[in-house]
């Protein structure tokens, strides 16, 4: 058992919490304590622009009814712009930063399409430009192979520059991105194990450049099965998922479970939610988790 384990779920406040990021939530929580590790909860806001009113509170109030404790202060990505600054600071001073005043549809247009949509051609960095304009601020990357081992789908590698591009790092708006607040915010709250869904699989090679580069621990990463509707689209606020009901709670943790690949006993939906717990997490099997 390792006993410094550190994991977390870290939803977008985008909208209410749905099954699909239930099974996350779960699965990231049962992997915690099954390791008698710390679960800790980070609201990712940190584009305010996509949040929706409320929805952070109304997230964290259906994990406490779900009989969810987290181990330690919940954090908010939107009040965190501080440390994204130094990271991007600590990134310039490597010579890696530059502007880019390229728009989407200029990008679409001279580029081809890659992991993660159009490849970056680096029009700026053999172009620089004046940063008097609004500009986005990307990283330069290289073609190393960034190599990990996931716990479910096994050695996964990347060469950023010809499957990914130069990446953004912070928007034309000032948002900072998703990749950088991530690693600084899983540095800084000592996150040793990586629990999420496997949409975010092609996202982690970048995150390890930057851990690389940040001089940052490396964390564990495991990618779980993504959660689909009928047409096989993703399960979001996008594709109307419905909200999970915390007034039948039970049968949904129970289905989160077997989506999960457990096999808990029938009994199981006779019992209470602290009776589900004690059950999953003595029980959690990586190994019957689908690939």
């Amino acid at each position: 058992m390792d006993f410094n384990y550190r994991g977390r779920f870290a939803p977008s406040p985008t909208g209410p919490l749905h099954f699909g990021s239930l099974v996350a939530a779960v699965g990231s929580y049962l992997d915690a304590k099954f390791h008698h590790g710390n679960w800790l909860v980070r609201i990712e806001d940190v584009d305010l622009l996509r949040e929706a009113p409320g929805a952070a509170s109304k997230i964290l109030h259906v994990l406490e009814r779900l009989g969810m404790e987290w181990d330690d202060a919940v954090i908010y990505q939107s009040q965190r712009s501080e440390a994204y600054h130094e990271a991007l600071n600590a990134l310039s001073k490597q010579g890696l930063i530059y502007p880019c005043i390229c728009s989407r549809k200029e990008i679409a247009d001279s580029s081809i399409i890659g992991l993660s949509g159009p490849i970056y051609p680096g029009t700026c960095l053999k172009n620089q430009t004046s940063i008097k304009k609004a500009h986005a601020l990307r990283i330069q990357t290289n073609d190393d192979s960034i190599q990990f081992e996931d716990i479910l789908s096994g050695i996964y590698s990347q060469r950023l520059r010809s499957d990914v591009g130069d990446f953004v790092l912070r928007r034309g708006d000032g948002i900072y991105a998703y990749q950088l607040a991530v690693v600084v915010d899983d540095a800084a709250q000592n996150i040793t194990h990586v629990v999420r869904g496997a949409d975010l699989l092609d996202s982690t090679s970048r995150q390890i450049f930057l851990q690389q580069l940040l001089g940052y621990p490396i964390p564990q990463y495991m990618h779980l099965p993504v959660v689909t509707n009928a047409l096989g689209e993703k399960l979001s606020k996008q594709t109307n998922a419905a909200p999970v009901n915390i007034t039948n709670a039970l049968p949904q943790l129970v289905d989160a479970l077997h989506f999960l690949g457990q096999k808990p006993p029938v009994e199981i939906l006779e019992g209470d939610i602290s009776s589900f717990w004690q059950w999953a997490k003595q029980n959690w099997c990586v190994n019957l988790v689908p690939h």
